[in-house]
Formats: structure tokens, sequence, C-alpha cells
């Protein structure tokens, strides 16, 4: 195949996309369930639910997402349990993963056994930062780090010096400095209220060369510490359908996850790509 199937593509703006999930689909009310109804087909999950009756529908639709794919592989689909006990028993674990139909933010691209052979990409995991309208664009995650971002001496990486002790991954092979944040504790919103980080999936956020001072001020106020960062030289890009057509052509496996999957500690190992895979298991895309 053919390496070069990426092309330098900038940021653009963002467009949030309501998953496609199979099964059944279920409708609220604010007092009470009103009915469930079977499908075969694909569809968007659709609630409206008050905050004090919906204990398992966290603010991340992914892990309502999640739930359903849990009771899913619980129950085959000709023995659900009643509408009612679907998810109180069945929430899904800390660290959980499984496939989806379409890229979307915050999801992970695993590359198949297409990719064996293409140096950059062969047994790599994307986090899909962007899917604008233009294109889009993501970051390597599990490729170890072969130097600290003092050793490049790179001042559009670290302007003030607050991140110089810290290590540097690659990202991809398209020329930009990206970094991920992902705060050890809570700051009450204030990654998104910064104006200078957009959040990838809860709790975890990404910004540009362009946003490094505002991190850097960030860190020297306190309001986040060094730790919480992860730098990039390089990140991934593609043409508006070119992802489409590579995943629909068996190239990579698109994979929804829990934040917990891709924490700090897990950025440069090795392992990822296994770890996945086996959170994934053998279950056919549903």
């Amino acid at each position: 195949m053919d390496a070069c199937f990426l092309s330098p593509n900038s940021f653009t703006k963002k467009i949030e996309v309501l998953p496609s999930v199979r099964g059944r689909v279920c409708f609220y009310t604010r007092k009470k369930l009103l009915r469930t109804k079977k499908f075969g087909a694909q569809f968007s999950v659709a609630c409206s639910l008050s905050e004090e009756e919906g204990p398992f529908l966290s603010s991340d639709w992914r892990s309502f997402r999640a739930r359903l794919v849990a009771r899913e592989r619980v129950f085959p689909p000709e023995n659900l349990p009643p509408a009612a006990d679907q998810f109180s028993d069945h929430p899904p674990p800390a660290k959980w993963a499984h496939r989806i139909h379409e890229p979307e933010k915050g999801c992970l691209l695993i590359a198949t056994e297409k990719l064996d052979g293409v140096h950059i990409f062969e047994r790599t995991v994307v986090l899909l930062l962007s899917t604008g309208p233009i294109g889009p664009t993501g970051l390597i995650l599990n490729r170890p780090s072969l130097m600290s971002i003092k050793e490049i001496r790179s001042s559009a990486m670290d302007v003030s010096g607050a991140f110089s002790d810290g290590p540097l991954f690659y990202g991809g092979p398209l020329e930009e400095g990206m970094f991920l944040v992902n705060p050890e504790k809570e700051n009450d919103g204030v990654c998104c209220k910064s104006g200078a980080l957009d959040e990838v999936m809860k709790g975890l956020y990404y910004g540009t060369k362009e946003n490094v001072g505002r991190a850097a001020e960030m860190v020297e106020r306190e309001v986040l510490q060094a730790a919480d960062f992860r730098f990039f030289d390089g990140y991934c890009a593609w043409e508006k359908e070119q992802l489409r057509h590579e995943v629909n052509s068996g190239y990579w496996t698109v994979v929804a996850c829990s934040p917990s999957v891709v924490g700090l500690s897990s950025i440069g190992s090795i392992g990822l790509w296994e770890e996945i895979l086996g959170l994934v298991g053998p279950t056919k895309v549903w």
C-alpha cells in the first residue's frame, strides 16, 4: 500500500457527531420510561432525561453508549431483560473499548494488519482530535519518546521553559507541534474556559503550538501542572472522505473507549495496541 495517504490539512471547526448504535433505542420522559422499540439497522440514541431520574445517563454520552454495548454483550437480542432493568445491573467497566462504525471526535483508530509494513502506521493507535469539514486530524499515541523538549531546543514548544523537561512523543508525519492535557485534579472547567484548549473527550484536551504560551501561563498560575501535559512532534491528517475510505477498505478499526484507556500514562506505551484490541474482544461490529 502506498504510505502517502495523509495530507497536511490544518485544524478546522469541530462538528459534533451523534453516535450510531444498533440494538434497542430508548425514549424517556421526565417521569417514566415510555417505550422501547427494537431495530435491525443503525440508529441514533435520543434521550430526554432529568438529572434526578438519570443515574445511568452521565454527561458523557460515550458512557451511555458503552452501557448499551455492555448490555448487548450480556444479553442476546432475544433474551433482553425488561426495559426498566436494562441499565441498572450492567454498567460498563472502569476501562472499556468497543467498535463503532464511523470515525468521530475522540475515537481511536487501530491499525489493522493491512498497515503491516507501513513503518509510520504499523500497529499504531491514533486519537482522532477533530472531524471538521476539511478533514479529520489526530495524534499517534503509542510511539515511545526518544528525547525531551529541551533536547530539541524548540522555543515554539516551550516558550517559558515550563515544559522543557517533559518528553516529546511522535504524533505523526505532518509538521506541527501539538499537546494533550489530562488534568490530575478537577479544575472547574478551567481548561475549557481558557479558550486555548479543546476537549477531545471527558477530561482530555488538546492544543497546538499557538496555545503553548497560554498553557505555560496556566502552569505558572498553578491552575495546571506541567505533569498534566504530553507534547507531540507532528500529527496525522486526512482529506475529507479519505479516512472513511480507508476504514471501509479495512486499514483501520474504529473504536470508542473510556478516558482511562488514553490517560497520560498510556501515551508512548508500546503495548497500547494490544491492550485496546483485548478490551474490544472478538465481537463483530454491531
